[in-house]
């Protein structure tokens, strides 16, 4: 049988991953790719270019190094726990190195275009790995004057740098990611810098309990099952009670009337210890703009305004198939947020297309390995009955849980939608197995981070060096902050002292392992 052909379109974070995937099963995988380079959102360039996703000089990744490495290749030990965005792509420059790969049937006919030149390609089955962060959301209907407001007003994916904004009254409008890091970049030099919510938001910051990344302490399999036997309600106060323990939010202008894990929050260690020396003042939404101000809808008026940055998110759109993937309200309907469910063939997967409560990396990688054994028959998909069932559910489960908002369409939960992906392989972790036969490597697979490793395990494409790497995964988290030698360094671990708790120990141990006998039981099967 001849080589099936795949066609990767994106040279990003999904899309590395995907030619990786491809190869690993023995499909041939071009890429295509509209810049000149790979890396996707992740590859600074100083000009905006339309339909390219755009970020600023000083962009550091909000997920670890441990928690959003492939599966298979941790990332360098010596590379900070958070990344510049440099850093970033010197390891996908890596990858790509270790790749060497550039260059009614189910088939699809892909036309190219290079150098006004247009080409029709045949392939077998397509990755589309072009991100969402590159049709920009820019509500100007929303913001009434906004007209005849004469300062300079963008799309945050058009700012790069905070030279130009030197001694400017600036404000920020959305507080996602993107718009605290800018508020707060710009606030070191800026005259004032307002930062406008609608709805306020939850604050994490990077640097959690004993100095450790965020991600490797929150995303454990054993708060993912306490979340699972505490209710909603009890999960959230315990999880804003920690947050407000650091700066209670209400006193900064912050607290928003939704709970924690209804709504996507913002990571910023900086953001408090700006506005409370007054560099960034909090301000609600923006209910109209005059030729020189904004007037808020508390009533407050803040005058000589120079510029309006709106950090508002971007739309959901796939122009290259827009017969094939509908986008409505910014929502699609998407089997497990990947496949169409009304395909003759499953020759065609959308990756990446998650906004994550955890890493996007991880799982892009998954839903990789998932997408090319289904195109090599490896594994079957569902009826499309069954597809559109699970495509109404998890719709039905957003709404319920989330705040209606554009950004909530594409939401999942880190671990369970891993393990939800990786069962469909046969790569999920057997922890009754590894409890009984490997207590040691169970006992950090279940305390400690959740990392890609665990997902090479077992089943197709394991890989030997997953147990060591899940093992030493501390020990590449320490290495990069020991840049000075302390005599007698006592380092407090990150996780639990499990001697002091013992008793509590064993009640955990016992119920983990009675829940794993109930879903493994082969009367479940």
């Amino acid at each position: 049988m001849a080589q099936k052909r795949i066609a990767v379109i994106g040279a990003g974070v999904c899309g590395l991953g995907a030619i990786k995937c491809c190869l690993d099963e023995d499909l041939e995988p071009t890429c295509f790719e509209r810049s000149d380079d790979i890396g996707g959102l992740w590859k600074f360039q100083k000009n905006t270019a339309e339909k390219l996703p755009s970020i600023y000089r000083s962009l550091t990744i909000n997920t670890s190094k441990e928690m959003m490495c492939y599966s298979d290749y941790p990332i360098p030990d010596d590379f900070p726990n958070y990344m510049h965005n440099s850093k970033v792509m010197e390891y996908f420059r890596i990858m790509r190195d270790l790749l060497d790969n550039f260059s009614s049937s189910g088939q699809w006919d892909v036309v190219v275009e290079a150098n006004e030149q247009q080409e029709s390609l045949v392939f077998d089955g397509i990755l589309v790995c072009s991100g969402h962060h590159t049709d920009p959301n820019l509500p100007l209907q929303s913001f009434p004057g906004i007209e005849r407001f004469k300062g300079n007003y963008f799309h945050s994916r058009e700012y790069k740098s905070p030279e130009e904004f030197l001694g400017k009254r600036i404000i920020v409008i959305g507080i996602g990611n993107s718009g605290a890091d800018i508020a707060v970049e710009l606030s070191r030099d800026a005259k004032q810098v307002f930062l406008s919510t609608r709805h306020g938001s939850w604050i994490l910051h990077r640097v959690w309990d004993n100095g450790y990344p965020m991600d490797t302490s929150f995303f454990t399999r054993f708060n993912n099952l306490l979340q699972k036997i505490a209710s909603f309600r009890i999960t959230n106060n315990q999880l804003e009670k920690k947050l407000n323990s650091r700066f209670n939010h209400a006193h900064y202008g912050l607290q928003p009337q939704h709970r924690l894990l209804s709504q996507h929050p913002t990571v910023s260690d900086d953001l408090p210890n700006h506005i409370i020396s007054g560099k960034v003042l909090v301000k609600p939404n923006v209910k109209e703009f005059t030729k020189t101000a904004a007037i808020f809808e508390d009533g407050t008026i803040e005058e000589d305004i120079d510029v309006v940055i709106f950090a508002t998110g971007y739309n959901i759109s796939f122009p290259f198939l827009e017969d094939l993937i509908k986008v409505t309200n910014n929502e699609v309907s998407l089997y497990k947020l990947m496949f169409p469910p009304d395909l003759e063939q499953p020759t065609l997967a959308v990756i990446g297309l998650i906004q994550p409560l955890g890493i996007v990396l991880p799982i892009a990688e998954l839903q990789s390995r998932w997408a090319t054994r289904v195109f090599k028959g490896l594994n079957k998909l569902p009826s499309v009955k069954n597809m559109m069932t699970d495509i109404t559910q998890r719709k039905t489960d957003m709404a319920k849980r989330y705040v209606k908002s554009p950004r909530h369409t594409i939401q999942v939960d880190h671990i369970e939608y891993m393990d939800e992906i990786a069962t469909q392989i046969g790569v999920k972790p057997n922890l009754l197995w590894l409890f009984l036969w490997d207590p040691k490597l169970a006992w950090k697979v279940f305390f400690g981070p959740c990392t890609p490793y665990q997902y090479r395990l077992r089943g197709p494409r394991k890989w030997d060096g997953a147990r060591r790497a899940i093992l030493t995964q501390t020990e590449r988290i320490l290495k990069p902050m020991k840049t000075r030698t302390i005599n007698n360094e006592r380092n407090p671990s990150s996780e639990i002292s499990w001697v002091k708790m013992a008793p509590v120990s064993f009640v955990i141990l016992a119920s983990v392992l009675s829940y794993y006998c109930y879903i493994y039981h082969p009367e479940r099967k």
